[in-house]
């Protein structure tokens, strides 16, 4: 008996856009200055992966709540986004709100993730690795050289 998931080709995961470049663009582009002045409950624009979503239909439907909607209002958001790992159905709902595309001049790197590991965030990973692995060799070492009484 076979499932819809054995249908999916292998290279499913691979052809996934998780940085929503295959929305078709709407032809309109802001700068992320208007972007800004949409910052309010009641209009509520932000900029995730370059592009432009009014989302101000959707605070109450926020799973996580309007407070983490309202921190990013009118603001480029693709890291605060990206950090909560939103499933692929939020992206594709998040596809509904989009508004327009952002402006060259104020566009980031094309995923958060890419601006982690070139601002540091992989060798905070291996900070914490360095120093688990510090914490062991002195754990050791008492054991080892500690005094016995």
């Amino acid at each position: 008996m076979s499932t819809e998931a054995d249908a999916k080709p292998e290279s499913f995961a691979k052809d996934l856009d998780v940085t929503m470049e295959g929305q078709e663009s709407s032809g309109k582009v802001y700068r992320l200055d208007e972007v800004a002045s949409h910052n309010s409950e009641q209009d509520l624009w932000m900029a995730i992966h370059n592009k432009v979503y009014d989302v101000t239909k959707f605070t109450d439907e926020h799973p996580g709540g309007i407070e983490v909607l309202i921190d990013y209002a009118g603001m480029e958001a693709t890291y605060a986004f990206e950090d909560v790992g939103h499933s692929l159905d939020a992206r594709d709902l998040l596809a509904q709100y989009y508004v327009g595309d952002l402006h060259e001049d104020d566009r980031t790197e094309k995923a958060a993730t890419a601006e982690t590991e070139e601002s540091g965030g992989s060798s905070s990973s291996g900070m914490i690795m360095l120093g688990l692995a510090a914490a062991v060799m002195a754990v050791g070492a008492f054991f080892m050289f500690g005094e016995r009484t």
